[in-house]
């Protein structure tokens, strides 16, 4: 967690994680001006086969959309604390919803998250009775999306590690 905290520092990005019984919100604040650019929410929940990290909403402001920084770039970093508190948890895997408010933008976050390393799961339509408790949990249509934490923090602790000159390595 300090990796990504010191990494996000040097990104001009103050990310704090807050926390309350199973409930999480992590936010990402500009050091330059104070303002909120993004957070993520959520939840641990004890499921079957072991304790879920379940992100209900990612919202990023639109203003981040002009910094020099992509708006997927400041995801990553709040995504990432996310991650790392829900495997400091005891949580084995991640689940989401890719919600569906437009096509284009659908496409583009489910990328985003096969990316990052989230399978597809299953999609929610609301054409179906089965879709109905899914529309309840994550309130919308969209993809559902689940991930195995320790190979997402594998695959992406060397993106917030310090880079250390060869010298001193």
């Amino acid at each position: 967690m300090s990796d990504i905290l010191a990494a996000s520092r040097a990104q001009n990005l103050d990310l704090q994680l807050q926390t309350l019984g199973p409930f999480f919100r992590v936010t990402a604040r500009s050091l330059a001006t104070g303002s909120e650019l993004g957070r993520a929410e959520g939840v641990i929940r004890v499921w079957f086969g072991g304790k879920i990290l379940h992100l209900d909403s990612m919202k990023l402001r639109r203003e981040t959309m002009g910094m020099e920084k992509s708006i997927f770039g400041i995801g990553l970093f709040v995504g990432a604390v996310a991650i790392r508190h829900g495997f400091e948890c005891g949580c084995r895997k991640a689940e989401l919803l890719a919600i569906n408010d437009t096509h284009l933008y659908h496409s583009k976050l489910v990328r985003f998250y096969k990316r990052i390393g989230f399978k597809e799961v299953y999609e929610v339509t609301g054409s179906s009775l089965g879709d109905f408790t899914h529309m309840l949990v994550w309130g919308g249509v969209g993809t559902r999306m689940d991930a195995d934490l320790h190979h997402l923090i594998i695959k992406w602790c060397s993106r917030f590690k310090p880079n250390i000159p060869a010298h001193e390595a």
